[in-house]
């Protein structure tokens, strides 16, 4: 059993559960323009289409259900001894409620809105609009969903870069491969000299940087790769 492990996730993880993935030939950039509702300028341009477009994505979440996927990481995490962080490139909430409780939102969470007048954020289950206020400060028009946008910063990035340089196992999970920082990170986990390892429906456009792979969907490669790893930690 590795001492220090750290799982990527991203869109590939949540198909299963009926998220549409983003760069697929037919995800959600195949139809919409993302420079129209996912970056800064886009909003400025038009808010209420943006908000029209992450409501209607936050009542597609309420929707679906945890995978098998995402309950196998929620049993790693309880089960291994290891120092575990879970890095999700993920908005959705199927993590949590799956059990994951080690874990961070690198691109932030549809459940969430930030005030761009106080910079608060706060728990958002409901529809947003320009009308909405913001619960610390009051002020109407100034919220926005606490998502990364396009030329935004991920979170936690300090934290994370921490994380990979002393793990020791790496695992990239239903992820392209062509998003950056987040597809650089294999690199930087097998400069720490950890074992790298991809599960993924077809080989990432970084394949390379990995030991080893195991393709197929999420719900199969996931609990599979998680029983093996518990088996010979036991």
């Amino acid at each position: 059993m590795p001492s220090s492990i750290v799982i990527l996730t991203g869109a590939g993880i949540s198909a299963e559960s009926g998220i549409s993935t983003f760069r697929d030939p037919d995800g959600i950039w195949a139809t919409v323009d993302y420079r129209e509702v996912a970056t800064p300028e886009g909003f400025a341009a038009n808010p209420a289409k943006v908000h029209a477009f992450y409501n209607w994505r936050r009542r597609n979440v309420l929707t679906v259900e945890p995978n098998a996927a995402h309950r196998a990481l929620a049993r790693l995490e309880r089960e291994c001894p290891a120092t575990f962080l879970l890095v999700t490139q993920n908005v959705d909430s199927l993590h949590e409620r799956a059990g994951s409780q080690k874990l961070i939102h690198m691109h932030g969470q549809h459940d969430q809105a930030l005030c761009t007048a106080c910079g608060m954020r706060s728990a958002w289950n409901g529809e947003m609009s320009l009308a909405s206020t913001c619960p610390s400060c009051a002020a109407a028009g100034h919220m926005r969903p606490d998502v990364v946008w396009f030329g935004e910063m991920p979170y936690q990035m300090d934290r994370i870069q921490r994380a990979l340089a002393g793990c020791d196992l790496f695992v990239s999970i239903g992820t392209s491969g062509n998003v950056y920082p987040a597809a650089g990170f294999v690199r930087q986990a097998r400069q720490a000299g950890a074992r790298t390892v991809e599960l993924n429906l077809e080989p990432s456009e970084g394949a390379r940087h990995f030991d080893d792979a195991d393709h197929g969907p999420a719900t199969q490669v996931v609990p599979r790769f998680v029983d093996r790893l518990l088996a010979a930690g036991g």
